[in-house]
């Protein structure tokens, strides 16, 4: 008989990361069960409930060979060993620590239903970005049973970018695998390491003990964030002297301590993780008595609502300081390229600051239109959402690119200079254009970090 997974959750780390699993360990069958029967039908279905370069294929190829996708979560966990938890762990929005610490109400939910539908003993593995001593305390609800049941509790966080979630599970820069002490948790991190180690190197993979493993996926998180913060932070000064954040980045990045990843300017970080698990640093550092260190990560975060701020602010200056009435074409509105995702996406935040000023946006982006009409639902005719970049541009005063979208480049931009106000303008949130051509067109390019070239 063939050795079973179950994952409660599938959403963008549970479908991708099981997907993986049942294509590189043939003799696993893998199940994600979730209890909304919308996602579950689509994950069924020829339309993914997300997309991810790579994922449909691997999708096509295991489903229904060893990965199924199913509701009933109460058979998954009596008829599986292995249990992946991959549940939302959301901010809280109330009570202590409302706006910083983890709500586990899903996560505890989940571990008590493993405890009331377990027949036999399992090992749990902690999916979902938690708080520091969390296994501990799912340990504790499991353990607290009188069926005398055993239950290993193991920390394997996911290190995933959305647009390059295939990429980074079929060759991730490593595996952690964090467990209790003890010979019965040797055994359970040694279980899980042999699933990975069907097609990664045993280098690759990293045991520690539970608590590293909880911390070092909120550190990770927290020091990617830190540097966009830093360099975004330099953009302001070099906007104000004159300096050109892509010659300064550059010849920082050329130091080998520093490194070039995660330099470059833009309107500001987004996703479902950065800002969230940065908050929830601030919240553990806090309650371990640490306030100097919560609010030097607090700060990334305020640099960050800052760059939003401050690119909303440029427009306005450029246009004359006023937006009311002015068409803005707004170019990409999920959080970054390759994804559809548009949660704590800066170009969300900046779209509702402009529609404050009362602008009328009209909105393209490649995948995120669906979410981009959920977000902005309330704005009514404000908000205009368009087939084709072209129908965005068409009497638009100016273009604002916040989603570094790679076709982005090859748009006809001479053609849409011809179709707007004028004098026109072309900011550039992700200096992702060639901005002398633009320039050369007609256009009055507002970079980040870079001096404007006027007309």
């Amino acid at each position: 008989m063939k050795k079973s997974i179950l994952c409660i959750g599938a959403g963008y780390v549970g479908g991708p990361t099981m997907a993986v699993i049942a294509s590189r360990c043939p003799q696993w069958n893998i199940t994600v069960a979730d209890i909304s029967e919308a996602r579950i039908a689509a994950w069924n279905s020829s339309d993914l409930p997300i997309y991810e370069p790579g994922l449909d294929e691997i999708v096509q190829k295991v489903r229904g060979k060893n990965l199924f996708f199913t509701t009933d979560i109460a058979r998954g966990i009596r008829e599986n060993d292995v249990i992946f938890v991959s549940v939302n762990t959301p901010t809280k929005t109330f009570g202590a620590g409302a706006g910083f610490a983890p709500d586990l109400q899903y996560w505890e939910s989940t571990a008590r239903a493993i405890l009331e539908h377990a027949g036999n003993d399992k090992i749990v593995v902690e999916k979902s970005t938690l708080p520091v001593r969390t296994a501990e305390a799912m340990h504790r609800i499991l353990d607290n049973n009188h069926k005398k049941l055993h239950f290993d509790v193991v920390s394997n966080p996911e290190f995933l970018a959305e647009g390059t979630a295939i990429r980074d599970l079929l060759d991730p820069d490593r595996v952690l695998i964090g467990t209790m002490p003890g010979p019965s948790g040797n055994r359970a991190g040694d279980l899980i390491a042999s699933i990975y180690q069907n097609w990664i190197a045993p280098e690759k993979i990293k045991r520690t003990n539970v608590w590293s493993s909880e911390l070092t996926k909120l550190a990770a998180n927290a020091l990617l964030a830190q540097r966009i913060s830093s360099v975004n932070s330099l953009a302001a000064l070099c906007e104000e002297t004159g300096a050109d954040i892509e010659e300064v980045a550059q010849a920082a990045g050329m130091d080998h301590r520093i490194g070039k990843a995660f330099l470059r300017a833009g309107v500001g970080f987004g996703g479902s993780c950065f800002r969230k698990d940065i908050l929830h640093l601030v919240y553990l550092a806090e309650q371990c008595g640490l306030p100097e260190v919560a609010t030097y990560w607090r700060g990334v975060v305020e640099i960050n609502d800052y760059q939003q701020r401050r690119f909303v602010q440029r427009v306005m200056n450029a246009l004359f300081h006023t937006l009311a009435g002015k068409r803005l074409a707004i170019f990409g509105f999920a959080f970054k390229a390759d994804t559809g995702d548009t949660r704590e996406s800066p170009a969300a935040a900046i779209a509702k600051m402009l529609l404050e000023e009362h602008a009328k946006l009209a909105i393209y982006d490649p995948k995120a239109m669906a979410n981009a009409r959920a977000e902005l639902a309330s704005y009514g005719d404000a908000v205009e959402f368009s087939n084709s970049a072209a129908e965005a541009a068409r009497g638009a005063h100016a273009i604002l690119i916040l989603t570094e979208w790679a076709q982005f480049r090859d748009f006809d931009y001479a053609g849409f200079y011809q179709q707007m106000e004028k004098p026109a303008f072309l900011f550039d949130g992700r200096n992702l254009l060639d901005h002398q051509m633009l320039h050369k067109i007609g256009f009055t390019v507002c970079p980040v970090g870079r001096p404007t070239l006027s007309v």
